[in-house]
């Protein structure tokens, strides 16, 4: 098949879970031998160049760039408040620009099937619909209101009014793209359920961000034992929220019951105030790590405190293909098909977290039996190549129907 991938932010450099999850798939068509063209947005909060691309991904696959500053302002966030209809997340994507770019590789190339990288893209459909005879598939990276709904329930004061004005916008602006594909692809079971009862009804195909083998390699030998850790985009409100929340309800009464144990923040972007309130004793913030995968490896217990967020969350994955030692919230957990107490540990409240977090740290044997059945989880039903190769079989059904 001959695909084009349109993202919402360029999948290079994979750190974050959008950019690893439109990566994975890339490579995942190219090397089941379909050609793959690959038009990005390049963000100011993303930004890359081609050449920062290494070149053996480039000898796979085709990358364009096409700049979409997607700046967010007070300025801009009060002006849509006042005079648009439509959330001010979707109006940062809608651009003159790269609809010009892609208009202009619709018309020097033909494909069987477009593939829209997030509900923002569906911005996209009546150009590609006007240049192409292509199936257009979206990809549902999440449910997106939910994420501003969740994230409006635990916000206090005026902000909570706007981002519940915000998520009712972005609600109707999801259910106003429904249908306009002709194939959806949820990344949950649970999503895909979602947007069926929110009125799809185009035939749908979940598929999950899978994981590349023989890239995450469990790696032991320099494990501090016990540490606990957290890894993401330190720009993300859930991400900020949930590590605050468990900061002040968790972590001060885990130090105290472990005085030597030590809590390792790392992740791209965090703000110079989340900084000053990870400024505690025994936190060690990190910032943006080199080698995140190495970074995991040395560390035993990874939290994952979100409260808020929808779809899945590629960094619990990784962590489970690397042999770690999970401790989440169910919402961090989302989406993702474990069996509770074997393949990591569900919490939701504080006192769980500190209950699950001593079972690990005093019972080594549980710890170690906990890692083992999160790679066995991991290498049966996350390997890239049979998501991929899924995927596009369902594609074929419907090229060929």
């Amino acid at each position: 098949m001959r695909i084009l991938q349109l993202c919402h932010k360029s999948p290079w450099p994979p750190k974050d879970g959008g950019a690893i999850a439109m990566l994975t798939m890339a490579k995942g068509f190219s090397l089941l031998g379909h050609d793959v063209h690959v038009l990005a947005m390049n963000t100011r909060k993303h930004q890359t160049r081609l050449d920062e691309i290494p070149d053996d991904l480039k000898e796979k696959m085709h990358f364009e760039l096409a700049n979409v500053p997607a700046k967010i302002t007070l300025f801009g966030a009060v002006s849509n408040l006042l005079f648009s209809k439509l959330p001010y997340q979707a109006t940062r994507f809608i651009e003159a620009d790269f609809n010009r770019q892609l208009v202009r590789i619709l018309k020097n190339n033909e494909f069987d099937l477009v593939q829209l990288e997030g509900l923002y893209l569906c911005s996209y459909i009546p150009t590609i619909r006007e240049h192409s005879k292509a199936l257009i598939a979206y990809r549902a990276h999440n449910v997106e209101h939910e994420i501003w709904e969740r994230t409006a329930m635990v916000t206090p004061g005026i902000k909570r009014i706007y981002l519940k004005i915000l998520a009712q916008r972005i609600k109707q602006f999801e259910r106003n793209q429904l249908n306009k594909y002709d194939l959806l692809v949820p990344i949950t079971d649970r999503d895909g359920d979602f947007l069926d009862k929110l009125g799809n009804t185009k035939p749908k195909h979940t598929t999950q961000t899978g994981i590349d083998l023989a890239t995450l390699v469990p790696k032991a030998g320099q494990l501090e034992y016990p540490s606990l850790f957290h890894l993401g985009a330190l720009d993300w409100a859930p991400n900020q929220e949930g590590l605050l929340w468990f900061m002040k309800h968790a972590w001060k009464k885990l130090r105290k019951k472990y005085p030597t144990l030590k809590f390792y923040v790392a992740g791209r972007n965090a703000p110079e105030w989340l900084q000053a309130k990870l400024n505690r004793k025994n936190v060690v913030f990190l910032g943006e790590v080199e080698d995140a995968y190495a970074f995991m490896n040395s560390k035993a217990i990874m939290v994952v405190p979100l409260l808020s967020g929808s779809g899945m969350r590629v960094k619990v994955i990784e962590g489970l293909a690397l042999g770690k030692a999970i401790v989440s919230t169910t919402i961090g957990a989302e989406g993702i098909a474990v069996e509770k107490g074997k393949h990591l540990l569900l919490v939701n409240d504080a006192n769980e977290f500190i209950e699950a977090i001593s079972q690990l740290i005093d019972n080594r044997i549980d710890y170690d039996q906990l890692c083992k059945n999160a790679i066995d989880f991991i290498h049966e039903k996350f390997d890239n190549l049979a998501i991929a190769e899924s995927l596009t079989d369902f594609y074929k059904q419907h090229l060929h129907g």
